[in-house]
């Protein structure tokens, strides 16, 4: 497809989302409120803590030296009051922007005269793009917006609590659809990026740490991946982590988020880890978030965490002691009202100081004035001239549509079954319980977005003859019609199916237990593919993988797409995906399992593979067993080829690296040789990086977006030593047009990309072979002193 016509259809889709977008919302781009807050109002003049010409320490030691002890005690709760006599607004921490500005939370009103914000796609979709640049975009937009509705002022925070980067360990997590996948590089990337966009910084870069339009916070801080399951929750859950795979999987997406996108909160969660509830851990939230990585910013509890400390897990004997806990440990506000209730007993029996308080509110204070809440008239500051006309922008719904095209995978196409062609459907039935609900495109932690359509009526728009059966009643399927469905099918040119799962089955709070299609699903989808006249298309939608076996393997059922939870615009993207106006380039961000996976413990943290006792490892990183679909997988309408170029290609001489042998130690596990990555040193790894050049070509009909994505594998990862079987070090994204060759260049350090993390948690590199892989094309290097 020639960029002419690219671009006319992609105009035509954005035009169809604005003639979609509701009345109460495009009223809104003209009624901007007043402004929330003028710093220091009735308190005296020349105030120092509004002077914004001083450093920001000096104005929070002074606004802190101001307050009582119990205004400072009052300002530990995410409803933080106001303290009239100073000037000091009220203030609430908890607002959320998963994948769009929501008004889940206390800080965001979108109740009016805004009533909308972009929603774009549930976060697993997004992250099947591989796209960084993408992850960017869509942080900018929710920073902007975020910032809008704020001046707009129907906000009372700019702190939001995304986005969710732990690792999607377990396909049963009804959170994992939150998330960016299963591998922590991919996740640390997506944190990295997107907190950049959010917070207004470039892509890449320095930042400048005292300015930002809004906050982003990653959470849940750390090794958090289970709601409900079989009677274990969340609030009691203690996750026995080893120091190896905390080094090398739970904590890196937050390394990579404090060191690389320089985010402004952190949220400890709820469980506990190695028996130390997370908010009460000071080694994680002190000595490594703070002294460690550098992290300058807040840390919150998730909400209620600092009181199940005490009432649920037992661990703090008193309300008190929970109190102390967590701000000993680094702490500084809680989701909650729990340290306000209890703070001045606490203080008062001398289990923290005024000096532990003191610490947490320099944090808070830090933040909101970073964020310009003390810097006068909000209309004169930096971000004071974006309003509620940047809302919900045809530039932001564009975005929110390309989100969703890149995202969507396409796990089956045999015999050419997509994509459909306009001129030769003249009948289509539409079939399934997801096909007719806007709603259940938005997956969780959603706000009301700017325009609601469902799949069901763009499909409409492009078949005149379109013909509409539910099947069942929802995801759970337990009331069906399945006769109805199997006279539309047979009455039809062609059938699409709309299938998988929805938020009563997978949420905060909710884990599966099963990993098969709910109640009469199956039946309902073979069903109607025995009564159509040609093989179906089944389009499923859902956050986390489905065992759908039965699908892949039977030839009435000609393709398969992954839709994830799309957005506001996923019935467009879906429709332009089906009728060839988008070539899918979409990859899995997490491997789907077989539901024989669901014998293994959800509460078995271990990501190694025990094949001592049949445990079989999690994620591609590590599992050990039978998939349904791999990590990284999706099909396109067009043939790519990947090939490394070896004139651009230039691994350095290991030999040439002076010191090398002088770290050699011997590995616990494999008896093989290793060095240590901290006593490599920073100037000798920097030498060691290398550029990779890889030639990728589109061999197809049609142009697409294309993921590239570079691997390391290890010859003998089942030695005993704990390597991954693979890891990915790299991705890119390129869009190439038919029979278009192009070239991508990644940077290889061998100290990030070829250590692996060893039992004590140090990082080495293992001497021998490693090999760089992308597509089925490999290059061997030897880390030989």
């Amino acid at each position: 497809m020639g960029d002419h016509a690219r671009s006319s259809l992609h105009a035509a889709a954005v035009l169809l989302l604005h003639l979609l977008l509701s009345p109460a919302t495009a009223a809104a781009a003209a009624a901007a409120a007043e402004p929330p807050y003028t710093c220091g109002a009735g308190a005296p003049p020349n105030i120092p803590f509004c002077d914004r010409s001083l450093p920001i320490d000096r104005r929070v030691d002074d606004l802190v030296a101001r307050l009582t002890v119990e205004e400072k005690i009052s300002q530990l709760g995410d409803e933080s009051p106001a303290v009239a006599r100073l000037g000091v607004p009220a203030y609430k921490w908890w607002s959320e922007a998963l994948h769009g500005v929501s008004d889940h939370g206390r800080g965001i009103n979108l109740s009016g005269p805004l009533r909308a914000a972009t929603s774009f796609p549930q976060v697993i979709l997004t992250a099947a793009s591989f796209d960084p640049h993408l992850w960017y975009r869509i942080g900018q937009v929710i920073g902007v917006e975020a910032r809008a509705v704020y001046n707009n002022g129907q906000a009372e925070g700019l702190t939001f609590w995304a986005p969710n980067i732990n690792v999607f360990r377990d396909p049963r997590w009804g959170r994992g659809q939150e998330t960016p996948g299963e591998d922590p590089t991919m996740s640390g990337k997506y944190a990295a990026v997107f907190v950049r966009g959010v917070q207004g910084y470039a892509i890449a870069g320095p930042v400048n740490s005292t300015d930002l339009e809004a906050s982003a916070c990653c959470k849940h801080f750390t090794a958090y991946d289970l709601e409900n399951w079989k009677g274990v929750t969340r609030y009691v859950f203690d996750a026995k982590v080893t120091a190896q795979d905390l080094e090398d999987t739970y904590n890196p997406p937050f390394k990579s988020c404090v060191e690389d996108g320089h985010a402004s909160g952190i949220m400890c969660s709820y469980n506990r880890v190695n028996g130390v509830p997370t908010c009460a851990d000071y080694n994680l939230l002190s000595k490594t978030a703070r002294q460690s990585w550098g992290f300058y910013g807040y840390i919150t509890s998730d909400c209620d965490a600092v009181s199940i400390i005490h009432d649920a897990q037992g661990y703090a004997k008193t309300a008190e002691d929970a109190v102390a806990d967590v701000l000993k440990a680094g702490m500084d506000v809680n989701c909650g009202s729990y340290v306000q209730q209890h703070g001045a007993s606490a203080l008062q029996q001398g289990k923290i100081t005024e000096h532990d308080i003191d610490r947490a509110l320099r944090n808070l204070f830090a933040v909101r004035m970073r964020l310009g809440l003390f810097n006068g008239d909000p209309r004169r500051n930096r971000y004071g001239n974006i309003g509620p006309d940047q809302v919900c922008t045809p530039e932001h719904q564009s975005l929110a549509l390309e989100a969703a095209q890149d995202g969507i995978v396409l796990l089956k196409n045999d015999g050419g079954a997509l994509p459909l062609s306009k001129s030769k459907v003249t009948s289509l039935g539409v079939i399934g319980f997801n096909a007719n609900n806007a709603t259940r495109l938005l997956g969780n932690y959603y706000g009301p977005p700017c325009v609601t359509v469902t799949p069901l009526q763009v499909l409409q728009g492009y078949v005149k003859d379109t013909r509409f059966a539910a099947g069942c009643n929802a995801a759970a399927c337990n009331v069906t019609a399945i006769p109805e469905a199997v006279q539309v099918a047979s009455s039809v040119d062609s059938v699409v199916l709309f299938m998988g799962l929805d938020q009563d089955q997978e949420r905060e709070e909710v884990d599966r237990l099963d990993l098969t299609l709910p109640g009469q699903q199956q039946s309902l989808i073979e069903s109607v593919a025995n009564a159509a006249k040609k093989p179906v298309i089944l389009v499923l939608l859902c956050g986390g993988p489905v065992d759908i076996s039965f699908a892949k393997t039977n030839p009435k059922i000609g393709a398969i797409l992954w839709a994830g939870y799309p957005g506001e615009a996923g019935g467009l993207a879906i429709a332009q995906v089906l009728f060839g106006e988008h070539n899918p380039g979409g990859r899995l961000p997490v491997t789907w399992y077989p539901q024989d996976f669901t014998k293994v413990p959800m509460t078995d943290m271990r990501m190694r593979a025990d094949p001592a006792t049949g445990y079989p490892g999690r994620t591609y990183r590590f599992y050990r067993g039978p998939t349904v679909f791999d990590f990284g997988y999706g099909l396109s309408y067009s043939k790519y080829s990947h090939r490394f170029v070896a004139s651009g290609t230039k691994p350095p001489s290991m030999s040439k690296i002076a010191g090398l042998k002088a770290v050699e130690t011997t590995a616990a596990g494999g008896g093989a040789a290793m060095y240590d990555v901290e006593a490599i040193g920073e100037e000798a790894c920097e030498r060691l990086r290398f550029p990779a050049l890889v030639r990728v070509q589109n061999h197809g009909p049609m142009e697409g977006k294309h993921p590239v994505l570079l691997f390391l594998r290890w010859p003998n990862a089942t030695d005993g030593s704990g390597r991954p079987a693979r890891q990915l070090i790299g991705f890119r994204s390129l869009r190439l047009g038919a029979m278009e060759t192009a070239h991508v260049e990644f940077e290889v350090s061998p100290c990030k990309h070829f250590s692996r993390a060893s039992e004590d948690g140090r990082k080495v590199i293992d001497q021998g072979s490693h090999f760089v892989m992308v597509g089925e094309d490999e290059f061997e290097l030897s880390f030989m002193a």
